[in-house]
């Protein structure tokens, strides 16, 4: 991988970035009533869209905005722009890093399954959303804020507005959760920038459609997990290279599996709320390959995974598939409404690489240049550790874009333990374990589930 062209500037990017992050200071103090800083921030982001099909909409959109007479389509003009210049960082990055590992993306994606929706609740939504940014996020309450409980509830039965209710749904309690706005010493500006434009844009028809699906047919061979832990929910992503039987070019995928979870369950103890969902847990931590038939995929490459369509096959090193099949994998095309840096995820497979620590973060240096190992990022739920990775010969993992630079996210490493080549990776519990502390863990997590189904049954008896 050349790491030289992960620290090059990139022309424009900086200019982007500015525009959102001085619309996003914009909706702190809310656009009922903008004062002249708000309104220097709303032009900015009608120059940054200047000569693009959006100008027109938005000079008017900001123009309005400024005067405090903005409407509905007015909020949804400058959230298509905020999305939009998002969405050119996101491509920006993308090309510049498959400028530095060789692979190619796929040029088009899938046209989008259309559902019919229920209009007047898309309506209500994009009520709402303009009335939170008149309100700014200084301005919010608790009266502000549970004007979308009604619309969440009567917009989750219907799957095809089920994603835009989960995204109200989790906003609202966060919103709640921190009123009144007068009282935040810190807004999480960029955060709540980014759900407010989406769930704006998501009210919008054609805009929450569902993801057109194909099938997959071949053999899958598992990279690593990426496995993501919240107090009320668990997910594990696996990342993979799909072989088709055809003979078609390999591509990459995603497999995931998420799960509700009480608070008690914390670490190793997780795998066992996830494991029963997905047959490729098992197969990732004992090293084998899966054969699958008609597996449903999205134009994204994200499997939406069904055991009836897979079956374990023959062992596959993790290792072997990144030196040999990941370099000529190609990434599948990422749907515009979800070109955002904070997506950014890509497989990479590194070593010759000295690992170093500057300033208590742990560097990769390779070919002399040096790369940000984001350690926060390994999960407890595993025996791969930071020391692990600082000790390490090879690599793989994700790497990402955070605070400006490019990080690489350790999902497997290959290193010496007792004079003997090892390979550790984070999923390596995923399937189960022997380990001390893993069976400790899980020991911990049947103990909390037994106790909370005790607890549940008594109540229902009642």
């Amino acid at each position: 991988m050349r790491a030289d062209l992960l620290s090059e500037p990139i022309a424009g990017l900086d200019e982007a970035l500015a525009a959102v992050d001085v619309f996003d200071r914009a909706l702190v103090a809310g656009l009922l009533r903008p004062q002249p800083a708000q309104a220097a921030g709303l032009s900015e982001l009608a120059h940054a869209v200047a000569g693009t099909p959006l100008a027109a909409r938005l000079a008017e959109a900001a123009e309005k905005t400024a005067a405090g007479a903005a409407g509905e389509d007015h909020f949804i003009a400058l959230a298509a722009a905020r999305t939009a210049l998002l969405g050119s960082v996101y491509d920006a990055l993308v090309s510049r890093l498959d400028e530095a590992t060789g692979r190619t993306h796929s040029e088009e994606t899938a046209p989008s399954a259309i559902e019919p929706q229920a209009a007047n609740l898309l309506v209500a939504a994009r009520s709402w959303l303009s009335d939170l940014a008149r309100a700014g996020w200084q301005g919010i309450d608790h009266d502000v804020v549970s004007g979308s409980a009604q619309i969440v509830s009567a917009m989750l039965p219907d799957p095809a507005l089920r994603r835009l209710a989960t995204l109200l749904d989790g906003f609202a309690a966060e919103l709640a959760a921190s009123c009144p706005g007068t009282s935040l010493e810190r807004v999480p500006v960029r955060r709540w920038g980014d759900l407010w434009s989406r769930a704006m844009l998501l009210t919008l028809p054609d805009a929450a459609d569902r993801p057109a699906t194909g099938t997959a047919t071949g053999r899958l061979l598992p990279l690593g997990v990426d496995l993501q832990e919240h107090a009320t929910a668990g997910q594990a992503q696996v990342h993979a290279v799909f072989e088709p039987a055809d003979g078609a070019v390999p591509r990459l995928v995603r497999a995931g599996v998420s799960v509700p979870k009480p608070d008690t369950v914390v670490g190793a103890g997780l795998w066992q709320l996830l494991r029963p969902h997905m047959s490729l847990l098992a197969a990732v931590s004992e090293g084998r390959s899966m054969d699958l038939v008609g597996m449903p995929v999205t134009a994204e490459g994200d499997l939406i995974w069904s055991d009836e369509h897979a079956r374990p096959s023959e062992p596959a090193d993790a290792f072997a598939t990144a030196r040999v099949a990941l370099p000529t994998a190609t990434d599948a095309a990422t749907a515009p409404l979800d070109r955002h840096p904070a997506r950014i995820a890509v497989p990479v497979f590194l070593e010759g690489y000295v690992a170093r620590s500057d300033d208590d973060a742990l560097m990769f240096t390779v070919a002399g240049h040096s790369l940000v190992v984001d350690t926060d990022r390994i999960p407890t739920a595993g025996p791969l550790t930071p020391e692990a990775v600082a000790a390490s010969s090879a690599c793989i993992g994700l790497l990402r874009w955070d605070a400006g630079t490019y990080r690489v996210q350790p999902l497997a490493v290959e290193t010496t333990v007792r004079k003997k080549a090892v390979a550790i990776h984070a999923g390596g519990w995923a399937g189960g374990t022997t380990d001390k502390a893993g069976v400790k863990a899980e020991k911990a997590a049947t103990d909390a589930v037994a106790v909370l189904r005790e607890r549940a049954g008594r109540l229902l008896r009642k």
